[in-house]
């Protein structure tokens, strides 16, 4: 009969902890994928957020000149106030369409989180156009005087009106 080498019976237990580190190997790298999913879908958040204020901002631009001899009168809107004007279902004068501009605007800008809406002039025959909101940042890019928009993001357009 043949005797079995003794380096055999000294290997007992190795593979228990083989199967551990492979374990261990294997959850660290799951927990590596699911740190770049969550990072993911903070990313594609922030894109949409963005993608919405650039819309919102060009949306308002495409109103104001269509109501271009009101152009001023645009200056000072604000989406934390409320407007009310229907314009859709009555005659309006160009005075009373920035009114109903500023009410659909703020419907829109409502959308994003903590979402804001503010028309400034910073020159004459221009104004700025800001949107900003909360995209869970601690930092801001908002640089044109935005009234409270400290820890948020910021898209602005600046508009001159050629007369």
């Amino acid at each position: 009969m043949l005797k079995q080498p003794n380096h055999i019976n000294r290997q007992h237990g190795l593979s228990l902890i083989e199967a551990l580190i492979s374990l261990v190997v294997i959850s660290v790298g799951l927990l590596g994928i699911a740190a770049m999913q969550i990072t993911s879908m903070k990313q594609t958040s922030s894109a949409h957020f963005n993608s919405q204020a650039v819309w919102f901002n060009y949306e308002m631009t495409d109103r104001i000149l269509a109501n271009n001899g009101a152009f001023d009168q645009y200056i000072g809107i604000d989406t934390n106030n409320d407007y009310a004007m229907d314009c859709e279902n009555n005659a309006c004068t160009p005075a009373q369409m920035v009114q109903a501009d500023a009410q659909q605007w703020k419907d829109m800008v409502d959308n994003l989180p903590e979402g804001r809406g503010v028309i400034s002039q910073a020159v004459a025959n221009t104004l700025t156009i800001s949107v900003y909101w909360n995209d869970n940042s601690d930092e801001t890019n908002c640089v044109n005087g935005e009234p409270d928009s400290a820890d948020k993001t910021c898209y602005t357009i600046t508009m001159t009106n050629i007369p």
